[in-house]
């Protein structure tokens, strides 16, 4: 494609050759020749002196560069657009393969593309433009919106209600049974039955291996545009707010709401009945166990806020040397203090 072509399609300004012949998007220092790359990180400058790309997307203030350039107040963001103009990924042929179970009661809307050994149980609607790769499975009672996405091996459980472009990488469960058990007086566990629903907005994605649980009454929420990583534990009756974005290996024990704009990033723990306040931040391995507020950084555990717990772990591994200090102070004061009662 030539460049002047993919300026037009991400609103760029050009600057330099448009009559380049762009084959792919590579990395900084991937790229060679005939690949356009992009730089969005002010500590990868030092890259665009070695870059052996043909055109380089950069930020609209950014000073000269040698090669051609697309210029634009979000680089990063063209960059993500850019790669919709290469790369194709592979869906299921239309229509629905042979081995495909689908009861007589579900209703499909136009153009399924439902690959080899899918489940549609009874009761099911399914929007248009459904795709459905292998081994989805997609029990009773199910209501899905239009454009949805499955992977293989993704199971939304009964009674899930999910909106519309919404993309489950594979792995996903929606709607298994939360974690809830009653000690009865014998002290062993009756389960409780978990009578709820997961309701996913439109524009939610929910990447590989992630379990979205349903409660026993209620319902666990996923709002709009929301976007939750590998590995993430939503626990039974949560609430995950607008465009929040839940990272790798975070766990919401029961009940936790989670505010709009959000970002809890890896590892971070957050305790049941907790409310999390609109546009928070919480850094890696940060563990939650009371209401955080609005517009916070919190790092480290219990939750504090973040250049408070940057001062914190400076001192961590000077503490042997505090502790040795403060003891032969105290020796002193108290050699003084017996010496000053015998006098």
């Amino acid at each position: 494609m030539k460049l002047q072509a993919i300026a037009e399609r991400l609103g760029c300004q050009l600057v330099g050759d448009g009559s380049i012949e762009i084959h792919r998007v590579a990395g900084l220092e991937e790229a060679g020749p005939g690949d356009l790359t992009f730089l969005s990180n002010s500590k990868y400058q030092s890259l665009l002196r070695s870059t052996r790309a043909s055109a380089i997307i950069i930020s609209k203030d950014a000073p000269p560069v040698e090669i051609t350039t697309l210029r634009t107040p979000d680089p990063y963001l063209a960059f993500a657009q850019s790669i919709d103009l290469f790369y194709f990924p592979p869906e299921p042929r239309p229509g629905i393969h042979p081995t495909a179970v689908i009861s007589k009661t579900a209703q499909l809307g136009r153009n399924p593309r439902i690959g080899p050994f899918c489940f549609v149980d009874e009761a099911v609607s399914l929007g248009d433009n459904a795709v459905l790769y292998s081994h989805v499975v997609i029990y009773r009672g199910v209501r899905i919106g239009n454009d949805f996405v499955a992977h293989s091996h993704v199971s939304v459980r009964e009674y899930s209600e999910i909106g519309e472009r919404v993309i489950l990488q594979n792995g996903v469960v929606v709607g298994a049974d939360g974690f809830g058990f009653a000690k009865t007086p014998g002290l062993n566990y009756r389960k409780i039955t978990q009578s709820g629903r997961v309701i996913l907005e439109d524009d939610v994605e929910v990447q590989a291996n992630s379990t979205l649980d349903r409660a026993a009454i209620g319902e666990t929420r996923i709002r709009r545009g929301a976007k939750i990583d590998n590995l993430v534990q939503v626990g039974h009756g949560s609430c995950v707010g607008e465009n929040s974005l839940l990272c790798a290996q975070v766990g919401l024990a029961g009940s936790t709401k989670i505010g709009k704009n959000v970002i809890l990033t890896g590892q971070v723990g957050v305790a049941g009945h907790c409310t999390i306040g609109d546009n928070v931040v919480a850094t890696a391995q940060t563990g939650i166990p009371s209401d955080v507020a609005p517009g916070r950084m919190v790092s480290g555990y219990p939750a504090m806020d973040n250049k408070r717990w940057l001062k914190c772990s400076v001192l961590f591994s000077k503490l042997p040397e505090i502790s040795r200090s403060l003891s032969k102070i105290q020796q002193t004061l108290d050699h003084l203090i017996s010496k000053g009662s015998s006098g």
